[in-house]
């Protein structure tokens, strides 16, 4: 199996828990961002230019369920997604919770951007006083099901493996 044929059926998956199930297992009120995690798990397991593509289209995919400008998901997504891999190529082999707290920092600052992003384009309503707390439990939530997500992504964009000698 390809990546391309590995991709698509975890994209679906996410979009179905972003979608159905995490919002009923809210804390504190806020449910999980599971498309920006997998964005970030793309960005830390393949690297920043495979991140930003697999965030620009986890964030189109989020952009299908929200009132907001089509696009200021895959935006954020991605720059997120592309951060975290420049990032994660230099520093982030040190130790096994380094991946789960870039998760939690960089989910928490995905929210942040979307809503920045949001404010600059005039959606308001997106930036308020309840921004710190959304932002906050999204990166803890998405640090909590960050070693699941890093894994799937991994086994979904692993490079095909040649058997036999590789040939020009």
């Amino acid at each position: 199996m390809t990546a391309a044929t590995r991709l698509p059926p975890v994209l679906l998956a996410a979009v179905v828990l972003h979608t159905a199930v995490f919002p009923q297992l809210r804390v504190l009120g806020v449910a999980a961002d599971v498309l920006l995690l997998l964005a970030i798990a793309a960005g830390l397991s393949s690297g920043a230019e495979r991140g930003a593509a697999i965030g620009f289209g986890t964030g189109l995919l989020a952009d299908c369920f929200l009132q907001t400008p089509f696009g200021l998901s895959a935006l954020a997504y991605s720059l997120v997604a592309y951060a975290v891999g420049a990032f994660g190529s230099t520093i982030l082999h040190a130790g096994r919770w380094i991946p789960v707290l870039t998760t939690a920092v960089a989910s928490a600052g995905g929210v942040v951007l979307f809503a920045a992003l949001g404010l600059v384009l005039g959606q308001e309503h997106l930036v308020s006083l309840r921004l710190a707390t959304v932002a906050a439990m999204v990166g803890v939530l998405n640090a909590v099901l960050s070693p699941f997500a890093l894994r799937m992504m991994r086994w979904a964009v692993a490079a095909r493996t040649v058997s036999g000698p590789v040939l020009p």
